[in-house]
């Protein structure tokens, strides 16, 4: 017995020392390609393996809504790890030239399928409003955008449009941004909708943006088509901000070559400043030419009126910050 267990052990002592496996390190960049399938629409990341994209080339690419044909607008190129989602889906293959051109057949059927659900939608009682109706590449599924002004059970609706293409339905229900960029129009400045045209995501909007920008904060005025507050309140207001930390404030007493004032205005882009004289007179002065001499004395009137202001917008349902809503 003791024989035994000597030589079991003999045995083990003599074989050699396994080496730990080492883990292979993660890799810190990987090889991107950016499509978008739609005008202005929102950039996504695909692997695209060993083939070379260039802008402008079309691919097939494999969405959750099956196949799909979109537009290169960012070429291969190496990205890290941490700037993007990972696992990324491949590129399949680049388009064929018929396949780039967006078939009149395809547009037709999309039509006719937006009317046919119409149809359901009016005799169900839904109260929603269609935007569109979009085919997959393959035809295997079609998805109808709508809006409402709440959550809508459309089971029964998803039922009789799945019996009446024998496709896969889907319905997806988008914000009052999304719904003006489906539909499209002009904005107040006569120029094609930024979301329309070039604005791909939309960025958080506040009210302080407007009041940084010296904008009346009327309803009317700084809200868009959509109902909720201009985009382009954003695109200058890093450049307002800083002008104006270097603006001094209202109510702020100042000498200048005319004599002590108070600030009454400012003009960020001018760099100049209007003050009030001693004499009631009203003047408008280079920035350089003014020298602060104390705190800006408030004005609680002012005050007053801003925050019945701020009421009123959000009595018009605009909120004092608009997260990126969609």
């Amino acid at each position: 017995m003791d024989e035994t267990t000597n030589n079991n052990q003999n045995t083990v002592d003599n074989q050699p020392a396994t080496t730990p496996a080492v883990p292979t390190p993660a890799p810190s960049h990987v090889k991107i390609v950016g499509v978008r399938f739609k005008r202005a629409g929102r950039i996504y990341y695909f692997d695209p393996k060993d083939f070379e994209f260039n802008p402008n080339d079309y691919v097939i690419v494999e969405t959750a809504r099956g196949l799909e044909i979109g537009r290169v607008v960012l070429a291969s190129k190496q990205v890290l790890v941490s700037e993007i989602e990972m696992p990324l889906k491949a590129v399949i293959r680049k388009a064929e030239p018929t396949e780039a051109q967006h078939s009149e057949e395809t547009e037709k059927k999309e039509r006719e399928a937006l009317v046919e659900c119409g149809k359901m939608v009016a005799r169900l009682g839904l109260p929603m409003k269609l935007l569109s109706a979009e085919y997959s590449l393959d035809g295997n599924h079609i998805t109808f955008f709508f809006s409402a002004a709440e959550r809508v059970d459309f089971r029964e609706l998803v039922r009789e449009l799945a019996t009446r293409f024998r496709v896969r339905v889907e319905l997806r229900q988008v914000g009052a941004r999304d719904e003006t960029k489906i539909m499209g129009g002009y904005g107040r400045c006569g120029r094609p909708l930024c979301c329309v045209t070039w604005l791909s995501e939309f960025q958080p909007i506040s009210i302080k943006m407007a009041k940084e920008q010296g904008l009346p904060l009327n309803p009317m005025k700084i809200s868009g088509v959509c109902g909720r507050l201009l985009c382009c309140l954003s695109y200058e207001h890093l450049l307002y901000r800083d002008m104006r930390g270097k603006m001094p404030r209202e109510g702020q007493p100042v000498t200048t070559p005319m004599g002590p004032a108070r600030v009454v205005g400012n003009n960020p882009l001018k760099e100049t400043v209007v003050v009030e004289l001693e004499t009631q007179v009203t003047v408008e002065l280079p920035l350089e030419d003014i020298k602060i001499v104390g705190p800006p004395i408030t004005n609680n009137m002012e005050t007053v009126n801003n925050n019945k202001e701020v009421a009123e917008l959000k009595e018009n349902g605009i909120t004092g910050e608009e997260k990126g809503k969609p």
